[in-house]
């Protein structure tokens, strides 16, 4: 009987060890909520690279990333073969007033990501990193090229209830 016993925990131990499996179906349907949250943005939502891609690395957390322009500005074309230095500084003032939105967009967003990601155990991170994509003739200084963002699951949900401000549930905000 006491052999049984030993042998049930050993089994059940073994199981808890192992790490967790999260559903590509979870993984799938975030990366789609974050798609809507960046082409949600009112009268002028930011322009989506491609969609956002999503994976899950066991014993780490969810990474998420995105490339997002933040305002479509002129190009080049047989009709129009230069910009103007008063289109591109008008281009650059437009991208910086619009920086805040999308931070407070991303922080959102990973706060949604705790709530739905209930596969990811609590003591894993959820990462959101966006690149930001600029023309050639565009003026990028003050703006970053990434934007990373990242907390403990746990942390993040706690933010998403109320518990503690969604700053102090970020662990990670870098520009670079």
């Amino acid at each position: 009987m006491r052999a049984a016993a030993v042998a049930i925990l050993l089994c059940l131990s073994v199981i808890s060890a192992q790490p967790a499996k999260v559903r590509r179906s979870s993984v799938a349907a975030m990366e789609k909520s974050f798609d809507q949250s960046l082409l949600r943005l009112g009268d002028n939502p930011f322009t989506l690279v491609g969609n956002t891609r999503g994976l899950h690395l066991a014993g780490y957390g969810a990474v998420f990333t995105a490339e997002v322009n933040l305002i479509m500005g002129p190009t080049l074309s047989p009709f129009r073969q230069t910009i103007s230095p008063e289109d591109i500084v008008r281009l650059h003032e437009r991208k910086i007033e619009r920086l805040p939105h999308l931070r407070r967009t991303m922080r959102e967003m990973l706060l949604s990501a705790a709530a739905s990601l209930d596969d990811v155990p609590a003591t894993e991170r959820i990462v959101l990193g966006v690149r930001l994509l600029y023309l050639p003739y565009e003026n990028t200084e003050g703006l970053p090229a990434h934007i990373l963002m990242q907390g403990e699951r746990a942390r993040l949900l706690d933010a998403k209830l109320g518990r503690v401000p969604a700053e102090a549930a970020l662990a990670v905000v870098e520009d670079f």
